[in-house]
């Protein structure tokens, strides 16, 4: 069974572990620290995952990962950028594109947010066959508008309008 909750301090080492994984932080922004330690994990469960929509995975009582939805200001106030991880050992059982759907109820059922963006680099096939499964579109390639790690990549973005 697959739920979405907020963050506890339990989840602290496996943070630790899930987000020091290269294949996992891959495609993940270079805002999460590498290496990823303990204050990090502190510092996400107390204060982080606080912002906007954000939740912890959970499968069959386990943290797997995270998902969220952070509201825009101003002019984008009614839409979100949707974010997203999961742990490599889960990867390829549709865990993702359920936790979009239940992210999109919880999201309706208390927001007026009416439109979803995420943003892809481009080369992470997964994600971005996720998005199409859950009906999100692709709507434009920015090029070179991730900087990581001394390299650039282009930026897919997939959008979905939800009300």
């Amino acid at each position: 069974m697959l739920r979405l909750r907020r963050f506890k301090t339990d989840d602290a080492l496996l943070l630790i572990n899930y987000l020091n994984n290269p294949e996992v932080m891959q495609f993940l922004s270079p805002k999460i620290p590498t290496p990823y330690t303990i204050d990090d994990a502190r510092w996400w469960i107390e204060t982080g995952s606080k912002a906007g929509h954000t939740f912890a995975i959970e499968l069959s009582g386990h943290f797997v990962g995270c998902i969220g939805a952070v509201a825009g200001e101003f002019e984008y106030s009614k839409s979100a950028e949707v974010g997203y991880w999961l742990a490599q050992e889960y990867w390829g059982q549709a865990i993702v594109s359920q936790a979009i759907a239940l992210l999109i109820e919880k999201i309706q059922q208390n927001n007026d947010i009416v439109r979803l963006h995420a943003v892809v680099f481009e080369g992470n096939t997964r994600s971005a066959k996720v998005l199409e499964k859950v009906g999100f579109a692709q709507e434009g390639c920015l090029h070179k508008a991730i900087y990581k790690q001394g390299d650039f990549h282009n930026a897919l973005v997939y959008g979905k309008v939800i009300a």
